[in-house]
């Protein structure tokens, strides 16, 4: 166990530092580490019964932050979607799927368990992913998650129906789904209870023993425990991960929680994707590459395209549409487990379940790519004409705008920007991705729009080019560096403020545009700073001077300060051999 632990974690450093050099996401290179170091490739790892298991816990605590993200009030507003949409997305692909095997000489039961097993999507990619990119609250984004959510429960079902099929269960297939239904409503009912009542008084006495290593066992126990009893009941561990998330979501400590099970997550989730890689017989892909291939690009074709129409037909426009289709076009980790128990039970020959999951593996590994390439996929299959009808309403909005901010993103910093620019009569029209925020910003009568900033037609349309200012205030420094390539393809003559988290990336963004870069981590040192020297007894005016000083040479300061140990003259705050 220890040694298949070592050589996983060896080969994920080297191939995820490599990965993150060229760019890649590290997903992929968790699930190239698991093919490389598996039994049909270098044969590095024995086979272990606890890795699956220790593996399936990063699944779980991946699916309880994503929980914390979404509070109650949220999730009952996806209702529709995860049972309507949900519902739906099964039922169509899993009639699509299943009537393609059954038209290749599969059995009925046999064909349509396995399209509904293919019908599935992988709820750990798709999360990550969606959280990666800042796209998790995005309307394509809270479609995918309700989806997965309902997918989570009829994975539950359809493991009860294996040994259905098989003949091997005394248990009817139509009493299945209502037990399986009745028992998440315990359990819904059960966290709800204890969220209310039993956890924030456990929180209370933990937070006031001011312990943080109790806070982060507390964290655990309760992540933990949740799994646990939800595996008694038979359902998926990782929802009622989720369903605890979710509750604790509405609590003070949802931030410090996070914070805490973060190192956990990355590393067991990382865990799970090399298990995912293991289990696919690298000569598959060497004796029949373009068979896989054809299955591979059947599997996401049909499903894309079905979850689009669904969406589309509900009254979505048709780049919302096409962008949850294309994040739940790939099949899922549940696959691996169904087609596992089917060939236990002589319902599935191994060669067909091998060539399966070679292609299941694959659309996969091609995910986290797909999600990055959406939005232009996106555009190229439907331009629709509710896009362009919004275009339009907003540069009607702001047609009559000159000399105006443009702000990108209405976060916490955005808003406060907001205030002071209101405060001074400033006239400003900002972008941000997040429905909730749009529907908040429109209760105060602010101009807020909804939409995707690293698109040129929508920073045409707020009148961009015509503005005074362009405000970049979200968090992503890779999304940042898009929005200010695409403003500098509009215009060369709006100065471009940017926000940034650090300093690393501070001569990307000069290069690419950028007329001014604050670094956060600069700005909280120099309050701290200041702050320390005038209650060491120095005057407000000195500390005002030094503080103006590293301002005026900020970008000499950050580009140096790795470089020499030698002071610089005009450089702020004295050194100790001044």
């Amino acid at each position: 166990m220890f040694a298949n632990l070592l050589i996983i974690l060896a080969s994920s450093l080297v191939v995820i530092a490599l990965f993150r050099r060229l760019q890649l996401p590290p997903v992929l290179g968790y699930l190239s580490v698991g093919l490389l170091v598996g039994p049909t490739a270098l044969d590095w790892v024995n086979d272990s019964p606890d890795l699956p298991d220790l593996a399936e816990l990063g699944v779980v605590f991946l699916l309880f932050s994503l929980g914390l993200e979404f509070s109650l009030p949220k999730m009952l507003k996806l209702r529709r979607v995860v049972f309507g949409l949900g519902s739906l997305q099964v039922l169509v692909s899993t009639a699509a799927l299943g009537g393609l095997l059954y038209a290749f000489g599969m059995s009925a039961n046999t064909a349509f368990l396995l399209g509904a097993g293919l019908s599935l999507s992988s709820t750990a990619i798709v999360s990550k992913e969606l959280t990666s990119l800042g796209e998790i609250f995005s309307r394509h984004g809270q479609n995918a998650i309700g989806v997965l959510l309902f997918q989570d429960v009829v994975a539950v079902l359809l493991l009860t129906l294996v040994p259905v099929f098989a003949g091997s269960s005394d248990q009817a297939w139509y009493w299945a789904l209502p037990v399986t239904l009745g028992k998440t409503v315990i359990l819904f009912v059960g966290l709800l209870f204890a969220s209310r009542f039993v956890l924030p008084r456990l929180f209370h006495e933990v937070a006031a023993s001011r312990s943080a290593e109790l806070f982060v066992l507390l964290a655990l126990v309760i992540v933990l425990l949740t799994a646990w009893l939800t595996h008694l009941l038979g359902l998926s561990p990782a929802l009622g991960a989720f369903l605890a998330g979710m509750l604790l979501g509405e609590s003070h400590y949802r931030h410090q929680i996070e914070a805490d099970i973060r190192p956990f997550r990355d590393i067991l989730l990382g865990l799970f994707f090399v298990s995912i890689g293991m289990l696919i017989d690298l000569q598959l892909f060497v004796h029949d590459g373009f068979l896989i291939l054809g299955l591979t690009l059947a599997l996401m074709l049909i499903k894309g395209i079905v979850v689009a129409t669904l969406v589309k037909l509900r009254g979505s426009d048709g780049e919302t549409a096409w962008r949850s289709g294309l994040a739940l076009a790939q099949g899922g980790e549940f696959c691996f487990a169904l087609m596992a128990q089917m060939q236990l039970n002589s319902l599935i020959p191994p060669d067909i379940a091998a060539y399966l999951l070679a292609a299941t593996f694959c659309s996969m590994l091609l995910t986290p790519l797909l999600l990055r390439a959406a939005p232009k996929i996106a555009a190229a299959l439907h331009r629709k004409s509710n896009e362009e009808a919004e275009l339009e309403q907003i540069a009607a909005q702001s047609a009559e705008l000159h000399g105006h901010v443009v702000m990108c993103g209405y976060g916490r910093v955005g808003q406060s920007i907001g205030r002071f620019l209101r405060n001074e009569n400033k006239h400003f029209v900002a972008l941000d991705y997040d429905p909730e925020r749009i529907q908040e910003a429109a209760k105060g009568n602010s101009s807020v729009h909804y939409g995707d900033a690293r698109r040129g037609d929508l920073l045409r349309a707020i009148g961009l080019d015509r503005a005074r200012l362009l405000v970049i205030a979200v968090d992503s420094t890779d999304v940042a560096m898009s929005v200010l390539e695409e403003a500098r393809l509009i215009t060369l003559d709006v100065p471009i403020l940017v926000r940034t988290r650090d300093d690393s990336k501070l001569a990307e963004l000069k290069a690419a545009g950028a007329t001014e870069v604050v670094p956060e981590l600069l700005e909280s040192s120099l309050m701290l700073a200041s702050h320390a020297l005038i209650m060491l007894g120095l005057s407000e005016k000195t500390v005002q001077r030094r503080v103006d000083e590293v301002r005026h040479n900020r970008y000499h300061l950050l580009e140096g300060c790795f470089e020499s140990t030698e002071p610089r003259e005009g450089s702020g705050f004295p050194r100790e051999n001044e």
